[in-house]
């Protein structure tokens, strides 16, 4: 049962491998989202390819009544992606327009 307001770890009883150079996102569901405030707090959640470990999701209620999740129910989607990893370096960053404006700063 979800709770209101109370994020909970669902188990989705799924295992995958994932190639080198992919993830899976987790997303929400659109349909549990508008008809009963069901979200995923972490979104998108990510799982790289070195993990093994069933897939779990982080629901929480953001509506006022309980939610039942019962087993084979659709309760997130995943997408997989590819990804360029990359090494980082220490060092100055160039000028651009916007700077270090933070939040409202691009003017739109």
């Amino acid at each position: 049962m979800l709770e209101p307001n109370v994020p909970r770890l669902v188990p989705t009883g799924l295992r995958i491998e994932l190639p080198p150079g992919f993830e899976a996102q987790i997303r929400p569901r659109s349909g549990l989202a508008l008809e009963h405030a069901i979200t995923l707090p972490n979104s998108p959640a990510t799982i790289d390819p070195g993990y093994r470990g069933e897939i779990r999701v982080i629901l929480l209620n953001l509506g006022r009544h309980s939610y039942q999740v019962r087993r084979g129910d659709r309760i997130a989607q995943m997408v997989i992606a590819r990804y360029q990893a990359i090494e980082w370096e220490e060092g100055d960053l160039n000028n651009s327009r916007r700077g270090a404006g933070g939040f409202g700063s691009s003017g739109r």
